[in-house]
């Protein structure tokens, strides 16, 4: 069997997936070779050639990438901070851009013993997950109204005890019932919360339209209406000194450091930018 070059075939996968319109081909075929060959992607230079089977399988996946089927839902899974969760049909898949609201509720929470934490809206329960993963002390709370997504959630946290890490509590509930989580009112050190917020009728990528649940991406009120919640929510369950993250639409970045401006006791709201410089979330403190 002649063995062939992995370069070349990373090469053409790249292409395929341009001409396809994947926003990152070569990210994309690179992560599609490193899992065939079941290697990390870093490592991809040290496997020069490779058997045409391999070649085979990797253009097998990149046939389904082109018809825009999420990378993850092919790989299986995606990453946040220093872990990585299960992901398929029926939940919403995790995007980088969120591992900088996560950066910065770790970084707020850094040297306080046993904090408590909320994930509101957490889907495939990520963002706890990760938090737990490098806050073991912290007590993290989580939420979603979606059977299917909780079913994900709690797939994944199972996975995570078994490798090691602490449990989150994982809660069915809906954010906008003022009553949710009420004996935690004043207690709480960071709230996490990436939303539905695109705005009803917003064209968006097929990988989006076509796999990602609707109610996990698109919000009404011009996408708003969620956040809107999620603002209530922080207000009364933080503590002072807390602080909220909550992850808006690059549409969003005058409306919703507005809304949380709204609330007297959020204080210091900022507004971040994403890995591409577009409006992506805000973070406030309790006064």
């Amino acid at each position: 069997m002649n063995r062939q070059p992995l370069r070349l075939a990373i090469l053409e996968a790249t292409r395929i997936l341009e001409r396809a319109g994947v926003a990152s081909p070569r990210t994309d075929a690179e992560l599609i070779a490193a899992h065939v060959l079941g290697v990390e992607r870093g490592r991809l230079p040290l496997v020069p050639l490779v058997d045409p089977t391999v070649i085979d399988a990797i253009g097998q996946f990149v046939t389904q990438r082109a018809k825009r089927v999420p990378l993850q839902h092919l790989i299986g899974w995606a990453a946040m901070g220093d872990i990585t969760v299960d992901v398929g049909a029926g939940v919403f898949v995790p995007r980088p851009e969120t591992e900088l609201l996560l950066e910065w509720g770790l970084k707020l929470i850094d040297g306080r013993k046993f904090p408590v934490v909320v994930d509101l809206c957490t889907g495939s329960g990520v963002l706890a997950l990760a938090v737990a993963h490098a806050r073991p002390d912290a007590v993290v709370y989580a939420v979603d109204i979606d059977s299917n997504a909780l079913a994900w959630a709690r797939h994944n946290a199972e996975a995570r005890i078994a490798a090691g890490d602490t449990a989150i509590r994982l809660y069915s509930g809906d954010i906008a019932d003022g009553s949710m989580f009420a004996e935690l009112d004043g207690l709480v050190d960071l709230v996490l919360c990436n939303p539905p917020y695109v705005p009803e009728g917003t064209p968006v990528p097929p990988e989006v339209s076509d796999h990602d649940p609707a109610h996990a991406v698109f919000a009404p009120e011009g996408g708003l209406a969620v956040i809107r919640y999620a603002i209530d929510a922080a207000a009364r369950l933080l503590r002072r000194g807390g602080g909220l993250a909550i992850e808006h639409d690059d549409t969003h970045g005058t409306a919703v450091p507005e809304l949380v401006r709204a609330r007297r006791v959020l204080t210091d709201v900022q507004d971040h930018p994403d890995l591409t410089g577009r409006p992506r979330f805000v973070t406030a403190l309790r006064g």
